[in-house]
């Protein structure tokens, strides 16, 4: 019997991302093959890796009262939303327009948390009229604007009420959410007058606590800390007379984009599950909302290279995707792996590699050793979270096109946008 001389090499914290004879595959697809097919820039996406991180947190809650609600800003393409709606999963939204999307692949308002901290009316209208499984409130200004459009609708609207436990989460100040200095939530003293207004409001009925810190957090000293004082406050919360059903700790977890070593799923929640049993909340129902981690690693996005700048002090790798692709590197300066999809014998030199948007922050990455020519293949790695969701019209240049691979299956989960597309909601005004 012969057997297969293929190379095979899985990337750091991208398993369903592998070199085979030189070529990038994701699981068993070519990268090369899809960029022929539908052009570049091209988000890839691998579901397996999308449903082996979800298992992580599966396997960290078996046993116990969860729901595990996939946060969908990080990445809220129809797609992805359709792989974690089968797969089980509630969802965080934030806004009426993720209202719509989450809906739109099936899933029941009672699966669905709005948070949030600028809710409008018409907003919560349309999440009372669906049956919204809870708002996460945000201020107490807020509790009473949702009290009186609940009343006009002749309902009652489950809340939860988002407290700011001013826990370090040692992340980008752009992405931590759970500081005196943060926008979110209420402040951990005004916590307890908060619920017992909202539990004297008729039209509001408490259920739960919500708590979240920030993005990107790869230390679990900030989580263990956040929850004791979110259980400080359950007890003090109680202990006033309100019950509450859940208690939702958020998302937050980082990933691997440099190295970075966060703590696993399951490794995280069994040393916070044992918290919680020693404290005895270990019954309760517990809500998560993770985002980043079920995504992040999942995804690539696929660019050619179009030209080499060298120079006195810097050479340029000039790329057809740019900062309205992956704004992270000019939001956050942020860290992304770059590999070549094909292996190729052009001499290595050092690149920063930048796009083409007429602005001086349009980089993707900064001096890469690359063996690199016009007209190679670029993966921008970890690109699943927080680059199609947040990627823009700049320039007037079209959105990406996006792919989900499923074994040796792929399919086309967006097209790529076209200025006619973009032009359509746009009117002239009339010659006079």
């Amino acid at each position: 019997m012969s057997q297969s001389t293929t190379s095979q090499h899985h990337l750091p914290g991208h398993p369903h991302f592998q070199t085979r004879d030189g070529e990038l595959f994701a699981e068993d697809v070519s990268l090369a093959g899809l960029a022929r097919e539908h052009g570049t820039p091209l988000f890839v996406y691998s579901k397996s890796s999308m449903l082996e991180a979800l298992a992580a947190y599966q396997r960290g809650f078996a046993g116990r009262k969860a729901k595990i609600c996939y946060a969908m800003k990080a990445n809220s393409s129809l797609g992805i939303l359709q792989v974690f709606a089968q797969a089980g999963c509630g969802f965080d939204i934030v806004s009426g327009g993720e209202l719509e999307r989450v809906l739109a692949v099936g899933a029941k308002g009672s699966d669905i948390i709005l948070s949030g901290v600028g809710k409008t009316r018409a907003e919560m209208r349309r999440a009372l009229e669906v049956g919204i499984g809870c708002f996460n409130v945000e201020s107490e200004g807020e509790l009473e604007v949702l009290n009186e459009v609940a009343i006009s609708l002749g309902q009652v609207a489950p809340v939860s009420i988002r407290v700011n436990p001013d826990v370090d989460p040692k992340t980008h100040p752009y992405i931590s959410t759970g500081l005196k200095g943060n926008k979110f939530g209420v402040a951990h003293e005004r916590t307890v007058a908060t619920y017992q207004r909202a539990a004297s409001l008729p039209g509001l009925k408490v259920v739960g606590i919500d708590c979240h810190i920030g993005s990107q957090i790869t230390d679990e000293s900030p989580y263990l800390d956040a929850m004791d004082r979110v259980l400080d406050l359950v007890q003090a919360i109680e202990a006033a007379g309100i019950a509450l059903q859940h208690i939702d700790f958020g998302g937050g977890l980082g990933i691997s984009y440099n190295g970075d070593q966060p703590p696993a799923a399951d490794a995280l929640w069994a040393k916070l599950l044992a918290k919680l049993d020693a404290r005895g909340f270990g019954d309760r129902h517990f809500m998560i909302e993770p985002g980043r981690s079920l995504v992040g690693n999942a995804g690539v996005c696929v660019t050619e290279v179009l030209y080499l700048k060298p120079g006195e002090h810097k050479n340029f790798c000039i790329v057809d995707a740019a900062m309205n692709d992956l704004p992270r590197p000019a939001m956050y300066q942020a860290f992304h792996a770059v590999v070549p999809v094909k292996s190729g014998d052009a001499p290595a030199h050092t690149w920063d590699i930048v796009g083409p948007v007429c602005e001086s922050g349009d980089w993707i990455a900064r001096d890469r050793l690359l063996h690199v020519r016009p007209g190679d293949l670029l993966a921008v790695m970890s690109a699943g979270a927080y680059c199609m969701s947040m990627a823009s019209n700049y320039n007037t240049r079209g959105r990406a096109a996006e792919v989900l691979v499923d074994g040796a299956k792929s399919w086309l989960i967006r097209e790529r946008e076209t200025a006619q597309d973009q032009m359509r909601p746009e009117r002239l005004v009339p010659s006079t």
